[in-house]
């Protein structure tokens, strides 16, 4: 996009699947080159703090209309539109929730809109976390081997997960970050037991899921299931509907 050195910059969404990490090196090489050439940019995203990182001024549309604009500094200091308000409220904050017992509900959309999104779900049915893990991983490790040559010959290993160890509690919501590569999915992917590991122990309500194989694998693996990184892994396009609402069912003889 950049070769014939343009003038006007459209990035729509260009840091969206990007690490925050990668996203902080983009965002900083598209400020270097707008300064070196002097071209406008058109920034499209729904990140509020890539937009306080980046714009000069910003427009705030819903549903195909803008509702307000103006510079980013005032937008972000004295919204005037009910829907910026509620846009920039609805921005996570790191503590915002102190002292609460439940997750608090907001409204997105605008106050004169006939159909507004739902609010946040009640949550008041929420089981608080208990004392015995549910899925315990002990000393895990997950090896790659990477192969070359005519022969096809082992040349060395990626060591895609480390002896990690966890607990994880019924009702309790344990975050896994870090960049890609880092062995995040690897990990997940090892607890249903779609990849093998080298070694270590997974224990889901006692059991260990390393161990298992067959029937009792396929049994036990209706007590853990996974929402895929990849989309089309986990809604193919080329599947009616019903046949993907029916698989479960029928994989699992419900």
């Amino acid at each position: 996009a950049l070769a014939l050195k343009p003038k006007l910059l459209i990035a729509d969404e260009p840091t969206t699947a990007l690490d925050v990490t990668i996203q902080a090196q983009v965002l900083e090489l598209i400020k270097e080159l707008q300064a070196d050439e002097g071209m406008s940019v058109l920034f499209i995203t729904h990140d509020m703090g890539v937009v306080a990182e980046m714009a000069d001024r910003t427009v705030v549309m819903y549903h195909g209309n803008v509702v307000e604009q103006g510079p980013t500094a005032q937008i972000f200091r004295t919204p005037q539109q009910a829907y910026t308000r509620r846009l920039l409220n609805a921005v996570p904050r790191i503590g915002s929730m102190a002292g609460e017992i439940q997750p608090q509900r907001f409204i997105l959309g605008a106050e004169t809109d006939p159909h507004p999104a739902p609010v946040a779900a009640d949550r008041s049915d929420r089981r608080p976390a208990a004392e015995t893990p549910l899925l315990s991983v002990r000393d895990l490790v997950v090896r790659f081997n990477v192969r070359s040559g005519l022969l096809r010959r082992v040349g060395g290993r990626v060591h895609a997960v480390e002896k990690v160890s966890l607990d994880l509690r019924a009702g309790e919501t344990l975050s896994l970050v870090g960049e890609s590569g880092c062995g995040k999915s690897t990990l997940g992917r090892t607890i249903m037991r779609l990849t093998e590991p080298q070694s270590g122990s997974v224990l889901l309500d006692g059991e260990d899921i390393a161990r298992m194989n067959g029937a009792l694998l396929h049994k036990r693996r209706g007590d853990i299931q996974m929402v895929f990184q990849d989309p089309f892994a986990s809604l193919n396009p080329r599947r009616k509907i019903g046949d993907t609402i029916a698989e479960p069912l029928l994989t699992h003889r419900l």
